[in-house]
């Protein structure tokens, strides 16, 4: 048996991806409209450390339904499996007052609030959806890095 690591790593750069949800998708599978906010490095996987929505104007409630992919095909069922979710309240437009954020991981916000960090194994992927259909949408960000191979 190989011996576990001894030494802690860290990631090698940061990566960061994000997308504009507005629309609806009721699957609770991972497939239909869904959006690619994160992708581990192919070669040596991945860390989120974690996932901020920002609503961009008034709203109606909706969730946020975050899954993971393992890197193929997504709309095939049995390559997703949902990960983690979080309410996202109606907003209203304001240009004096901010708008609520949500992020994950929050306890308040979602059930598991050790959800993140993730470590992401090389080429698995996180989609982003949203389970009503919203006005002005929803800035979705997952923020992360990539790691290197030992040497």
């Amino acid at each position: 048996m190989a011996a576990a690591n001894t030494s802690q790593i860290f990631c090698s750069k940061g990566v960061i991806g994000w997308q504009t949800l507005t629309t609806a998708n009721t699957a609770k599978d991972g497939t239909g409209t869904v959006a690619l906010i994160f992708t581990a490095d192919p070669s040596n996987g991945g860390r989120v450390e974690r996932i901020r929505a920002m609503p961009l104007g008034t709203n109606t409630a909706s969730v946020l339904r975050i899954f993971i992919n393992n890197g193929s095909d997504p709309t095939v069922a049995a390559n997703n499996t949902m990960y983690a979710q979080a309410t996202l309240a109606a907003t209203t437009n304001s240009e004096v007052a901010a708008l609520a954020t949500v992020e994950l991981p929050n306890a308040l916000t979602i059930a598991d609030g050790t959800a993140f960090p993730l470590v992401l194994p090389p080429g698995y992927r996180l989609y982003a959806t949203l389970g009503t259909t919203v006005a002005a949408g929803y800035a979705v960000c997952a923020v992360g890095g990539s790691y290197v191979a030992n040497t």
